[in-house]
C-alpha cells in the first residue's frame, strides 16, 4: 500500500513523540532536585574595589599571557583567550558607580553543554562545567550559544582551542583549595563555596541591608540558575552592568530534549528513515504503474 505524505508526517510526529515520552526527565523536574551542593561563587559589587588582584591570580594561575607587548600595562577590554577573568567599572553618576565581574557563571542548565555536538563541554557533578579540549573541533557554537559570552577562541593559533573559567579545578578546587580570584581578594567580595549556602547568605544580606543592595540575586533562577551569583548596589540595575534578564527557561532546553530525545538509541533515526524508504518506493512504484498505464494507452 503506497504511503501518503500526509501518512508520513503523522507517522513521524508519532514516532517522535513517543521516543520523548521516555526520553530523561523534563527541566521542571530537574529543578526540583537540590543544587545546593554544587559548588558556587557570589559576587558583591558593593564591596569590589577594583583593584583586579582576581583578574591577575587568574591568568597567573592558568599561564596567561599578557594582553599587548608592553610589561607595564595588561588591561584587557573583554574576555579573550589570554583573560578569563574581567572586572569592569560601570559609572551610572559621579557619585554612583560599581565594579562587576565577568566570567563563565557555570550554569546549572548549561547552553555551551546542550549544543556541543561532541561532548567537549559536560557538567561536573559538583555543578562544574568543564572543557576538553581533545575532544573539541572547534566549531565554536558554544560561543553563539552562551548569554555571557564566556567561551573564548584562539583565532590567532595553528590549532586553536577553546578557553574559559573552570574554577581552577586542576590546580586548586580538586585539591581542596578555592578557586585563585577568591583566595586573593583582599575585601571578600568573591566568595566561594557551596551554592545554597552563598543563597542564603546572599539573601541575608539584602535583608539586613536593605538600604544598600538591590533586592535581586542575579543567577539564582536566571536561565535555570547559575552557580555564579551576583549582588548590586541599591539603585544600579544588572541589565546596566550587562547581566539581562533572560527568564528563567535555559535557552537550550527544548532543543536539548528534542534533539537527545529523537537520538536516544538510534531507534527514531532509524524509524524515520525507513519511513522515508518506504515512502520513495511506494513513490516510485506508483510512478512505475502510472507510466506502464500510459504506454498502454498510446499503444492502443
Amino acid at each position: 500500500m503506497a504511503l501518503s505524505r500526509r501518512d508520513f508526517f503523522k507517522t513521524s510526529t508519532i514516532l517522535g513523540g513517543t521516543i520523548l515520552g521516555v526520553s530523561k526527565k523534563s527541566f521542571a523536574e530537574e529543578t526540583e532536585q537540590s543544587i545546593a551542593d554544587n559548588w558556587g561563587m557570589l559576587n558583591d559589587s558593593t564591596l569590589c574595589i577594583g583593584c583586579r588582584g582576581c583578574q591577575s591570580a587568574c591568568k597567573k594561575e592558568h599561564g596567561l599571557d599578557r594582553v599587548g607587548n608592553d610589561p607595564r600595562y595588561d588591561m584587557p577590554t573583554d574576555l579573550n583567550a589570554d583573560n578569563l577573568t574581567l572586572i569592569q567599572l560601570y559609572n551610572k553618576t559621579e557619585t554612583e558607580y560599581c565594579f562587576i565581574r565577568r566570567s563563565c557563571l557555570h550554569c546549572n542548565y548549561p547552553s555551551c553543554v546542550s549544543v556541543c555536538p561532541v561532548a567537549a563541554f559536560t557538567k561536573r557533578d559538583d555543578g562544574v562545567v568543564v572543557y576538553d579540549k581533545d575532544k573539541c573541533i572547534g566549531c565554536r557554537y558554544c560561543q553563539v550559544a552562551c548569554p555571557f559570552e564566556a567561551p573564548t577562541f584562539e583565532y590567532d593559533e595553528a590549532f586553536p582551542v577553546v578557553h574559559k573559567c573552570d574554577f581552577c579545578k586542576d590546580t586548586r578546587l580538586d585539591k581542596g583549595l578555592k578557586p585563585a580570584c577568591a583566595s586573593v581578594c583582599p575585601r571578600g567580595a568573591i566568595k566561594f563555596g557551596k551554592r545554597g549556602e552563598l543563597l542564603e547568605e546572599a539573601r541575608n544580606r539584602i535583608k539586613d541591608n536593605p538600604e544598600r543592595y538591590n533586592a535581586h540575586i542575579y543567577g539564582e533562577t536566571e536561565i535555570g540558575g547559575t552557580s555564579v551569583m551576583f549582588l548590586a548596589p541599591k539603585n544600579i540595575e544588572f541589565d546596566d552592568l550587562g547581566y539581562h534578564s533572560w527568564g528563567e527557561t535555559p535557552p537550550g532546553e527544548k532543543k536539548k530534549k528534542i534533539q537527545h530525545g529523537i537520538f536516544k538509541y538510534w531507534i527514531p533515526p532509524v524509524a524515520l528513515y525507513g519511513a522515508l524508504a518506504i515512502l520513495a518506493v511506494s513513490n516510485r512504484k506508483k510512478n512505475n504503474d502510472d507510466n506502464q498505464s500510459e504506454e498502454a494507452g498510446n499503444e492502443s
